[in-house]
């Protein structure tokens, strides 16, 4: 059997934690196209740098799968790459900051985007879960109003093994559909 090739977008608003998320699984060093965010001070609790064109990582799952993973910029100015990078993909992952309420509607927002871009398997992250004020994945799927049948995950995006969890279920919910569509 020849090995499948397999591209796999995340997207979420900004500093959601899409680049950590591909940091720490890719087996090769991430590929980032960070910016330095000159108006924006990190003492004030926003990250240094942003994403302005996409991320990639690369994730050998065995002999016949291998996981292209396409990290998209979070902030609304560079969402032209949106499209770009959503072609060709046979799933996604929307990271959600579970610490900050006040991006909830905009990941709300990239979620259905994506759904439009193509009719493909989704899973949703709700980041930041070792956070103090991480809201719960039950509280952050009523606060998105997402329905029970999608999965909605709590992952902590600088834990390799809470990354391949939800990377896993998003296969998992692939190859649900390959399935499907075989029969």
């Amino acid at each position: 059997m020849p090995k499948q090739n397999v591209k796999v977008v995340i997207t979420g608003p900004f500093n959601a934690g899409k680049t950590e998320f591909i940091r720490s699984i890719s087996e090769i060093g991430a590929v980032t196209t960070d910016e330095n965010i000159s108006r924006e001070a990190p003492e004030f609790g926003v990250k240094a740098k942003t994403t302005v064109a996409l991320d990639f990582g690369r994730i050998t799952v065995d002999d016949d799968l291998v996981l292209y993973l396409f990290g998209t910029p979070g902030q609304r100015r560079f969402d032209f790459m949106w499209d770009i990078l959503a072609e060709g993909m046979l799933g996604f992952v929307v990271m959600v900051d579970s610490a900050r309420p006040e991006t909830f509607r905009e990941a709300k927002i990239i979620l259905e985007t994506f759904r439009a871009y193509a009719p493909t398997p989704y899973v949703v992250a709700a980041n930041k879960q070792d956070h103090p004020e991480a809201w719960s994945p039950q509280d952050l799927r009523i606060a998105l109003r997402l329905d029970d049948r999608i999965k909605l995950l709590p992952c902590v995006a600088t834990d390799k093994e809470s990354v391949k969890n939800v990377l896993l279920e998003l296969l998992y919910a692939i190859l649900d559909e390959m399935d499907a569509y075989s029969q």
